[in-house]
């Protein structure tokens, strides 16, 4: 097949995460299935305007909010030049591209999850009503009676609150290549690990504010924060006002070795964030067998983590500190949680994500219906539970 993927940035972006991380495994394993995929992102700093990565032809375009109107530009540009695409893939990051609009071309909505509790988090009062309207009216009349795939069932029930058919929607899972086994020892002081943006909507100043109520109880508790983002000036003022700054560690974007080696040696991590779509971060902690905690009703977090068996979820942030707290009291406790965290991340794996999509992708683009396809992954999850 010749596919066509939009999404908001790439993986050197420095916003990129764990959607760019999906979006470009997916990419990479098509084409190495041998179809001809094309990546539409926006363009940044030094990145070049075309390259080819995994087999994969990438294309960066335009900025923030200009990468919509200048990717679908692109687009219209390779079908007249090259041909149609079979199929497009539109990844709704909160506000969609709505490649309906200017291709005739069957196309899959990408949602990792809905935004409404975000937009007031990121944005003026005013700009995060706007972004509601479409993310929430909009865009289910612009991709109404095409196929949507989503990574969570949590996210899939959010769709079907918003108009969107429930059986249009596929669940299709993020995957884990991480080797089972632990890279590292555990630190020898208790050490609480926060993997992700530095962003508003990831809250890690709630991790900052569980260290700082636990820091008497738990001598030597350190807290250690990997990843970076234009919100890292507020999380380090932060520490500052709780009088931490000595315990937080800012480790800002590592390598792959470097991250896996933090996950490996914390004691427990943390997922503080206000909504995910699914929670890569837990998943990669769990390869390791390294147990998080996180807040119900936080999209995919309660999906990725089996409450009481792989993790903790908790309700506020007094829930986060006695949870903390316990798991750092309690090394048996830990234990258990981990190797069960180990044993439901070993259902999740890149290659039977990108056999869902190279099936999903092939039914769409021989005119198939919707089809709410309910990937592996989940099936097992749900045994689990």
């Amino acid at each position: 097949m010749r596919i066509a993927f939009l999404n908001w940035r790439d993986l050197t972006h420095p916003e990129g995460g764990g959607a760019e991380r999906y979006a470009q495994n997916i990419c990479a394993g098509l084409a190495g299935l041998g179809h001809d995929v094309t990546f539409f992102c926006a363009a940044h700093d030094d990145a070049p305007a075309e390259a080819s990565i995994d087999g994969y032809r990438m294309l960066r375009q335009g900025g923030r909010l200009s990468v919509y109107p200048a990717s679908l530009r692109r687009l219209r540009d390779l079908e007249r030049r090259e041909g149609a695409f079979d199929v497009v893939v539109d990844t709704q990051n909160g506000v969609p591209f709505a490649a309906p609009w200017v291709t005739r071309t069957p196309v899959v909505s990408l949602v990792h999850h809905v935004h409404r509790e975000q937009w007031p988090v990121v944005f003026n009062p005013l700009v995060a009503r706007v972004g509601w309207f479409v993310e929430s009216r909009v865009a289910p009349r612009v991709y109404r009676g095409r196929q949507y795939v989503t990574v969570s069932g949590r996210t899939r029930d959010e769709l079907q609150g918003l108009g969107v058919d429930p059986d249009a929607i596929s669940v299709i899972h993020n995957g884990t290549d991480t080797p089972i086994g632990r890279i590292a020892a555990r630190t020898a002081h208790p050490t609480i690990v926060v993997l992700g943006r530095l962003v508003p909507h990831k809250r890690v100043e709630l991790a900052i504010d569980v260290l700082a109520a636990l820091r008497d109880r738990h001598p030597g508790l350190r807290l250690r924060i990997v990843g970076d983002g234009w919100w890292r000036e507020q999380v380090a003022a932060h520490a500052q006002a709780r009088e931490v700054t000595d315990q937080v560690d800012l480790l800002g974007f590592v390598d792959e070795t470097t991250k896996h080696r933090e996950l490996a040696s914390a004691w427990i991590a943390m997922a503080p964030s206000a909504k995910e779509g699914w929670g890569l971060n837990v998943v990669e902690a769990a390869t390791h067998g390294v147990p998080t905690l996180a807040h119900h009703g936080a999209g995919g977090l309660s999906e990725s983590i089996l409450d009481g068996v792989t993790g903790i979820l908790v309700h506020d942030t007094e829930g986060m500190v006695e949870a903390a707290s316990s798991l750092l009291s309690d090394e048996a406790l830990r234990t258990r949680l981990g190797e069960s965290a180990r044993g439901h991340a070993r259902t999740f794996t890149w290659a039977g994500t990108i056999q869902a999509w190279d099936q999903l992708l092939a039914h769409v683009a021989s005119g198939g219906s919707p089809i709410a396809q309910i990937d592996e992954g989940l099936s097992r999850s749900a045994l689990v539970s």
